[in-house]
């Protein structure tokens, strides 16, 4: 009988997860996990499923009966991949299952931002379009997207989808090169080059040591006035606190999906920032209905195939 553990299945909302319910497999499924009890839950686990808890060097090396660990996510920045590959732990994550949702969301995200619509939402709250002589209002200005420059870090399948939609829009779309790449490949500009020239910076990259505060102070610098910082990647491609000087001074605003921790504490020191120039989503943008149905298939498919000894979307 293999034995599957589900970490934090509650991340994956009211979604069915009775299809993880393999022939001769035990699936045990927890709500949420405390870090501290993640050795003692997977001990016996023959194949761990985790969206966002961690699975770091320690806790591996702690479970030599573990054989495969599915990641309910694109990003595995939550796997010590070197330790699980030196152990002999497969991994595998799913993909694709969230290419119309994240794109989507980021767009939501700079609209809110450009059409001012919560700031509206709560003037009306405040009764003052009852209280106007005139047939509209005109307290927070909104932002034309046609013409302005929209620029993607990360060019996978979220970050052409995204681009298409700016696109649609009228958006003059530029794709960044890797920041610090020797090299610019044809149809890229440089990392600098383009955040230089952004209107928009809309992130869709993985976060690795490389990409960790990829934007930070000297490269916030670079943005124009104006920019639009969208992010619906990793929070951790951000130095929260350098993005925070520039949201104060209004030079910069975002339109943020993830933070470098989540949840975050009440006291984090961007939900502190109410402003207009800021808007927040509790990493929502991946979690539509159908795009959690799309990726409990996926992990349904990634274990089946483990069980018959092949390998789909492993790393």
């Amino acid at each position: 009988m293999t034995h599957i553990v589900f970490l934090d299945a509650g991340s994956m909302g009211d979604t069915d997860l009775s299809m993880l319910q393999l022939p001769d497999c035990q699936l045990q499924c927890f709500a949420s996990t405390a870090q501290q009890l993640v050795t003692e839950r997977l001990a016996e686990a023959d194949i761990a499923i985790v969206n966002k808890v961690e699975l770091n060097q320690d806790i591996l090396q702690a479970l030599p009966k573990l054989k495969l660990i599915c990641v309910a996510a694109t990003g595995v920045n939550n796997i010590a991949l070197t330790t699980a590959i030196r152990q002999g732990i497969k991994v595998c994550n799913v993909r694709d299952y969230a290419d119309t949702a994240v794109p989507q969301h980021a767009m939501a995200l700079l609209l809110g931002l450009t059409n001012q619509i919560c700031n509206y939402q709560q003037t009306l709250a405040r009764g003052e379009w009852s209280q106007s002589p005139h047939f509209c209002l005109h307290s927070h200005p909104l932002t034309e997207l046609d013409g302005k420059c929209f620029v993607v870090v990360g060019y996978g399948a979220l970050g052409q989808a995204t681009a298409r939609l700016a696109a649609a829009f009228g958006m003059r779309v530029l794709i960044s090169e890797h920041a610090g790449a020797e090299h610019c490949r044809e149809g890229r500009v440089r990392f600098n080059e383009a955040l230089s020239q952004a209107d928009v910076l809309s992130l869709h990259c993985p976060l690795t040591a490389d990409t960790e505060q990829l934007l930070n102070r000297g490269t916030l610098a670079l943005l124009p006035d104006g920019a639009i910082i969208i992010n619906t990647a990793r929070g951790g491609l951000i130095d929260e606190s350098a993005l925070l000087n520039e949201l104060k001074t209004g030079r910069l605003a975002a339109g943020l999906d993830v933070l470098c921790s989540e949840p975050p504490a009440a006291s984090h020191i961007l939900l502190q920032h109410a402003r207009p120039n800021l808007l927040l989503t509790p990493h929502i943008g991946w979690a539509t209905p159908a795009a959690r149905s799309r990726m409990t298939v996926q992990l349904r498919e990634n274990i089946s195939a483990f069980l018959a000894g092949h390998s789909l979307r492993q790393l």
